[in-house]
């Protein structure tokens, strides 16, 4: 079998099947066990029984198993686990494909929307997907649908009509059968004895990432670079307004501490409660949320890589469930990475509150602290640069960076290919190499990415007794990841997580 970091088109079974013999929860979300005497497939790590190594298939994906006429065991739930880190390595056809299906762009706007999204074809962006994941588009959203529906089942008490629907099926028929033949029970008997209460369109879930997880160092990053209105943090949470599809919405994330304690090769979950206007965005808002959090990230590829360095060594031992910060909309992050462009991050959270009061749509959520909607990009591009509390350059800067979203001629919906999204982004006037490529980082997920000329980088590497230049020169044996060296270093530099409400 490759390494875990790199996507997979053929599974090595006699690897898998050793992976399966140890119950290794690491290879937990990058092949699926099927078992013909059962029916069943599983997780790697599933405690039953192993079964025979004549009697098993390996599968690249949830949809592969059940297209072959496998169903989930309930045992092990191995819909449940978190997706593969070689999405966001190679960043390929399947992985931004598996990124955007997840989002419910399938659901939205169906097979076409889909392969438009990422420059393909719908019949050779089938035959891609296919070979590479087992199944083509329609039955990967399929199983996306069934795995939020199984959730929503077990962990809340909407009706299962609104259940349907908020998972994204069509109808309730098409939930019932697909509940049918992914689990071999009806959604009534997943449910159990607990009743259904009227919805306030609240809903708790828990989000699966893989251990080690540095909960507290994730809340100090996003606590500390938060836009006042956006966002908020305190002890052991993070919370923010949310721009979905069919709706504002909300998201509280609950950061224990107890989490950085869970031993590493394992799965946590993270608790974040949504509110959500409608019910048809609960899978785009867990989508962008596991986004935020770097959810699909295996840390231990990376903490030994980086452990074995003699500069970053004894940060990512020390810190080995580091991630690497996320987001929740790509344009949002574009325009406040033009925000933050060579001032402090204390002056860009002012800024950005500024702008955010002046031409954010203004929401209820309940929430303290959250007021606003990010100004979405068609907003932004219509201001008068004059106007904008910052440099007139910047100003014009991010008015053209916004008229670029707000046409499409640049998307940071992970779809196209990196590459050329850093061209645009780098041929728009006022967007140098340090904008781009942290645009890459944050918006994309991209896992190497490094930033040479960056403050923050030099004052730490100063600050732990290194040559800047020197050390910097050392960045290309830290590939592919980059990214996580980068935040290890800018770690240091961060501010304790928030001990009270209103910090």
């Amino acid at each position: 079998m490759t390494t875990r970091a790199e996507p997979r088109t053929r599974l090595d079974a006699e690897s898998c099947y050793a992976a399966v013999k140890a119950r290794d929860r690491r290879f937990d979300g990058l092949f699926w066990t099927a078992v013909r005497t059962t029916g069943i497939y599983c997780r790697p790590s599933c405690p039953a029984r192993t079964p025979a190594a004549g009697n098993v298939t390996f599968h690249p994906s949830a949809a592969a198993a059940q297209g072959a006429g496998y169903r989930a065991c309930k045992r092990c739930l191995p819909d449940a686990t978190p997706g593969s880190p070689g999405w966001d390595v190679a960043a390929g056809v399947a992985g931004r494909a598996m990124r955007l299906v997840g989002d419910g762009v399938v659901d939205r706007e169906g097979v076409d929307g889909l392969a438009r999204r990422l420059g393909y074809s719908p019949r050779h962006l089938a035959r891609v997907l296919t070979a590479e994941l087992g199944a083509g588009p329609l039955a990967l959203a399929r199983a996306r649908r069934a795995q939020t529906a199984r959730v929503l089942i077990e962990t809340t008490d909407l009706p299962l009509t609104e259940v349907a629907f908020a998972a994204g099926f069509a109808s309730v028929r098409q939930f019932n059968q697909t509940v049918r033949e992914v689990y071999a029970v009806t959604p009534t008997q997943l449910r159990g004895r607990r009743t259904a209460a009227p919805t306030t369109g609240e809903i708790s879930l828990r989000l699966a990432v893989r251990t080690p997880f540095a909960g507290q160092a994730l809340l100090s990053f996003l606590a500390y670079h938060l836009v006042p209105g956006v966002e908020t943090a305190g002890a052991g949470f993070y919370a923010r307004t949310l721009d979905l599809p069919h709706g504002p919405g909300t998201v509280r994330l609950e950061l224990d501490p107890a989490l950085d304690e869970v031993p590493g090769g394992g799965v946590a979950l993270l608790t974040a409660r949504f509110r959500l206007t409608d019910l048809r965005d609960t899978a785009a808002a867990v989508e962008r949320v596991r986004r935020l959090v770097d959810a699909d990230c295996d840390p231990l590829p990376v903490a030994e890589h980086l452990g074995a360095d003699p500069v970053l060594g004894p940060l990512a031992r020390a810190l080995p469930g580091l991630r690497l910060p996320g987001q929740v909309d790509g344009d949002e992050t574009a325009v406040r990475t033009v925000v933050g462009q060579q001032v402090s991050v204390t002056g860009a959270r002012t800024v950005g509150g500024r702008i955010v009061a002046a031409h954010g749509r203004p929401v209820e959520t309940g929430e303290p602290g959250l007021t606003h909607l990010f100004p979405d990009a068609a907003t932004l591009a219509e201001v008068d640069p004059e106007t904008l509390p910052m440099p007139r350059a910047r100003g014009r800067a991010l008015v053209g960076l916004s008229a670029a979203l707000a046409r499409g001629d640049i998307a940071l919906d992970r779809g196209p290919q990196r590459d050329q999204v850093r061209a645009a982004m780098v041929a728009l006037p006022g967007i140098g190499p340090w904008t781009a490529d942290y645009v890459a980082m944050r918006a994309l997920g991209h896992p190497d990415v490094f930033l040479p000329t960056d403050l923050g980088v030099r004052t730490a590497l100063k600050r732990l007794g290194q040559e800047p230049a020197v050390a910097i020169a050392r960045a290309p044996e830290w590939s592919p990841w980059r990214s996580y060296a980068l935040m290890h270093l800018w770690q240091t530099l961060m501010p304790a997580p928030p001990t009270t409400e209103d910090d």
